[in-house]
């Protein structure tokens, strides 16, 4: 860490973030003029401030596949697609066609009632994830939220259970342990936004990923005050890292053992990396599930699935005791059709799209880290399977100071002694939208719709901009 440290104070990425910001707003000028009117009426600009990057985000015109057009006519390679939501590609005719047709047909549109489509999607969702019963919803967050709510209510107890840099939406539960302050820090203890609650994240107790004898500790500390264990099998924002098979395996011992309600998060997971649920590969079946961006289909649709005693507590059967009620386009039917096509399709063709998912993102992964040794920097590019997920679509790239380094836990990657975070999270996502590439805080996914020759496109925009950060580490 002292080398890295001495490596990190003679970094200054300043001059190069002016270099980047001039030459995008050379490059893209009718995104910037639409970027100023954007400011007078929403707030930076947008309504996700993830995508507001700066000096201002590419403004899209199309987007077909692999790739999108901006407002200045740049075909842009995408990586981010859609918050890793379009497993196949933007506007896939799977998905579109259907939704086309049943709004040809007079219908697609919110009605406010019941159809036959939540009844098919639901079977679906249930026959693939072991979920005896499902309510939907239109956020990951909000599906997080309400499961927390259900296992408070159904255990009678007040504390949560995080992961140290696991991402579970802005909601008041999830919003403590996703930022890491190394040093004197809090580490993952800091509490991600104001206007929550003291009294909600005093009650979030934060541990670590993929660490069996650390969740043992902290449950022999905590077990018996805890009413959920909420984690990602596969760990997303917290840096593209699959959990162990004796992590899960551990967790649910110990989740039955003190009665606590164990939840996956499968938001990122679920139909990612086979056309089911994440737990069902490691053999291990939670008591809730959250699932949202691919089940959707590209329509804003999310799910909280589980064992029937615990969702009850949302129906007639529990008095209805914790408003998980819906919203005005929780189930919506447009989204159901787009999620019923994208299911089926994934469904149907499995064994083809899954193995090439993993081909593509292994030959990803290795094209990246190669393409910036060509000249000269050591990145390292998480996302790999593990003893249970032979292969992944998924890559995070990160730059370690010391090539020795294990980069095993989110307390690794997100420290600035230990990895080059500034040029990971600041520099690099500008660097390669200058050659017409975008990832989002240096990660991504590849699609059904990627190619090879997108990999070798993105390897060569990689060494361009390798090129014009050299001269500043």
């Amino acid at each position: 860490h002292e080398d890295g440290e001495a490596l990190l104070n003679t970094r200054n990425y300043a001059p190069l973030l002016v270099e980047l910001k001039d030459a995008y707003r050379q490059y893209a000028p009718r995104s910037g003029v639409l970027n100023e009117k954007a400011k007078r009426y929403q707030v930076d600009g947008g309504s996700h401030s993830l995508r507001l990057m700066e000096p201002f985000p590419p403004r899209i015109t199309a987007a077909r596949g692999a790739w999108v057009r901006d407002e200045d006519g740049h075909e842009i390679l995408d990586l981010w697609q859609g918050h890793f939501a379009n497993i196949l590609g933007h506007n896939p005719e799977a998905v579109t066609l259907a939704v086309a047709r049943t709004l040809e047909e007079g219908y697609g549109l919110q009605t406010g009632f019941t159809d036959r489509l939540q009844i098919e999607v639901a079977e679906i969702l249930s026959e693939r994830t072991g979920a005896e019963q499902i309510r939907f919803t239109t956020s990951g967050a909000l599906a997080t939220m309400y499961s927390i709510m259900l296992a408070r209510a159904f255990t009678g107890r007040t504390l949560v259970m995080k992961v140290g840099g696991g991402w579970h939406g802005a909601q008041p539960w999830a919003l403590k342990g996703i930022g890491y302050s190394p040093g004197n820090g809090s580490g993952f203890k800091k509490v991600e936004s104001d206007g929550v609650p003291v009294a909600v994240t005093d009650k979030v107790v934060v541990t670590s990923f993929n660490d069996p004898d650390g969740l043992r500790d902290d449950f022999g500390k905590y077990g018996n005050q805890l009413s959920c264990f909420i984690v990602e099998p596969f760990l997303g924002l917290g840096g593209f890292t699959p959990a162990r098979a004796e992590y899960l395996r551990t967790a649910r011992e110990l989740t039955e053992h003190y009665g606590v309600v164990l939840i996956f998060d499968e938001v990122i997971s679920g139909f990612r990396f086979c056309a089911g649920s994440m737990g069902g590969m490691y053999g291990v079946q939670p008591d809730l599930a959250t699932f949202g961006k691919v089940v959707g289909g590209g329509m804003p649709l999310s799910v909280v699935a589980g064992r029937k005693e615990i969702m009850a507590l949302a129906g007639r059967e529990g008095d209805r005791r914790v408003k998980f009620s819906g919203g005005t386009y929780s189930a919506h039917p447009a989204c159901l059709v787009a999620s019923k096509a994208c299911l089926s399709y994934l469904i149907a063709n499995e064994k083809e799209v899954y193995p090439r998912l993993s081909a593509l993102g292994e030959k990803l992964r290795v094209a990246l880290e190669a393409a910036f040794a060509d000249e000269g920097i050591y990145a390292r590019c998480m996302g790999n399977g593990s003893d249970v997920l032979s292969g992944s679509s998924m890559f995070y790239l990160h730059f370690p100071f010391d090539e020795d380094a294990l980069l095993d836990l989110p307390t690794d990657w997100f420290d600035p002694s230990v990895c080059d975070t500034e040029l990971t999270h600041g520099v690099l996502d500008l660097a390669l939208l200058l050659e017409d590439v975008f990832v989002l805080h240096g990660h991504g996914s590849v699609s059904v719709a990627h190619a090879e020759s997108d990999i070798d496109f993105l390897a060569d925009a990689c060494r361009r901009a390798a090129r014009r950060i050299k001269p500043y580490r």
